[in-house]
């Protein structure tokens, strides 16, 4: 059976762990960056083609299947539709998109050109949530109360200096470092009904356009209620992503930095497990990202479009998530003093 042939655009830290498993299970052909010497060093790497501008690579007619989007969360559904409309299929990194409009113009890109559109929802592979997952689909927990998510990260100013993250074109903390969480609400306990929040920038003001601390109070349809608490000043690095759920038959924490461990479990005693030891997260030099699960992104894509499989994730699921983030955000700002900077000091 043929490989699945891959192109990467835009190489950045994360882009060096999709290029070592596209070519794992297929073959990166080529990548592409604005910034030659990093286009260079990863194709020298991995033995591909580089391009300076996607236009160039796009228009070269080469042998690709797949083009993986690896660039600035702003520009991820501009280079999948030119992707689609080029005649590929695309994978793109977290966030989906920044806009639910621009997520729903990539599916419409998509189906105009017979192509499939593929996400990165690593975090639905950690054993904890699958577990849970599983317990869920076949109504082991029964009815949900509650639930809380907690993402407390470390970003220092290094992370924003010279660099897109914290502009218009990264969209905010929450599609940043935590879209992987806001994911599992949906996929885990459906539609939201009501959104109420705040959101404050306490020490990131000269650094970054957003809110660097939220709260959140959800409302599901089922009429479970639910919180989120995140922040990127955790002092020196990133300290908890946990998930609390309170249920007819169990209550669960799910918790360790990112959501890989069990902090406690009462009731209907499901089988859960552990991440193992050697799923570390993404390491990005002076900071941590999600837990490594790109490979089984990869497996089930290659399984996709080989075997005719059904991937994990779809583009709808992807979309929600930015959905749920902009009815966030649009509540924060919503507020008498929107989305503000607070010194923490009474004036």
């Amino acid at each position: 059976m043929q490989k699945i042939r891959f192109a990467i655009i835009g190489c950045g830290r994360i882009a060096e762990r999709h290029a070592m498993h596209a070519n794992t299970y297929g073959e990166l052909i080529a990548v592409c960056d604005i910034l030659p010497v990093k286009a260079n060093a990863l194709a020298k790497q991995f033995n591909a083609l580089a391009f300076y501008l996607i236009e160039d690579l796009l228009q070269q007619n080469l042998t690709i299947d797949v083009v993986v989007i690896c660039t600035p969360n702003g520009l991820h559904a501009t280079h999948s539709i030119q992707s689609f409309q080029a005649g590929y299929h695309v994978l793109v990194e977290k966030p989906m998109a920044i806009t639910v409009s621009d997520c729903e113009a990539m599916m419409q890109a998509a189906t105009s050109a017979g192509k499939q559109l593929f996400t990165v929802k690593q975090n639905r592979f950690n054993p904890p949530i699958q577990a849970l997952k599983k317990a869920i689909d076949q109504d082991e927990i029964g009815q949900l109360y509650s639930f809380q998510l907690s993402c407390f990260w470390n970003r220092p100013a290094t992370y924003y200096q010279n660099s897109w993250h914290g502009t218009e074109l990264d969209g905010g903390v929450l599609f940043t470092q935590f879209s992987h969480f806001i994911d599992l609400i949906y996929w885990l306990f459906g539609e939201v009904r009501s959104v109420e929040a705040i959101a404050h920038n306490f020490i990131h003001q000269d650094l970054i356009e957003g809110e660097d601390t939220g709260v959140v109070m959800l409302e599901l349809q089922s009429g479970a209620l639910g919180t989120i608490n995140y922040s990127v000043n955790s002092l020196l690095k990133n300290v908890e992503g946990s998930l609390t759920i309170i249920a007819e038959k169990l209550t669960l924490k799910i918790g360790g930095e990112y959501l890989n461990t069990i902090a406690y479990q009462k009731g209907n005693e499901i089988q859960l497990f552990n991440s193992a030891s050697e799923e570390l997260p993404n390491e990005y030099g002076s900071y941590q990202g999600s837990m490594s699960n790109h490979h089984q992104v990869y497996e089930s894509l290659v399984q996709t479009l080989q075997q005719g499989t059904i991937y994990y994730a779809t583009a709808y699921e992807a979309m929600k998530t930015v959905e749920v983030i902009e009815r966030i955000y649009q509540s924060a700002k919503n507020r008498p003093h929107g989305i503000s900077t607070k010194t923490g000091k009474h004036s």
